[in-house]
């Protein structure tokens, strides 16, 4: 929560600023050519995502690149849209793999797969059976 609160002063600070400088019309024209650029990339975001399943299927990335890819490439788009310029540049910024992973890596929690308690009463061992079939 504190960190929307953050974002959200930050924007409505950041694009008073900007606004002021530039003017109502190219703050306005702003709006609207990154609200198409963020509604193009969730209307492309298929092809990305085929793209980046092939890529996992060919073992170029791990689940989690994957997951990364994804997650950025959708979350950048919906700050594009949505009005303000320090969203913009986020979403801008989330497009490319290397800033998306490390805002996940910042903010994931880290979850370690249990490992089973290694049992030293267990001999392991192969039964072979002794048929005339397999001679």
């Amino acid at each position: 929560m504190i960190y929307f609160l953050i974002y959200l002063f930050l924007e409505v600070i950041l694009t008073i600023e900007i606004a002021s400088r530039i003017g109502g019309l190219a703050t306005f024209l702003e709006i609207v050519a990154s609200a198409m650029i963020g509604i193009f990339i969730l209307m492309n975001f298929r092809h990305t995502l085929s793209e980046n399943l092939s890529a996992l299927q060919m073992r170029q990335i791990d689940m989690q690149g994957f997951s990364n890819r994804n997650l950025m490439g959708l979350l950048g788009a919906i700050l594009l849209i949505l009005p303000g310029f320090l969203g913009d540049i986020i979403g801008i910024l989330m497009q490319f793999s290397l800033f998306g992973s490390l805002i996940i890596n910042r903010f994931s929690r880290k979850y370690h797969t249990p490992t089973q308690p290694k049992d030293d009463h267990v001999i392991d061992a192969e039964i072979i059976e002794h048929t005339p079939t397999l001679r």
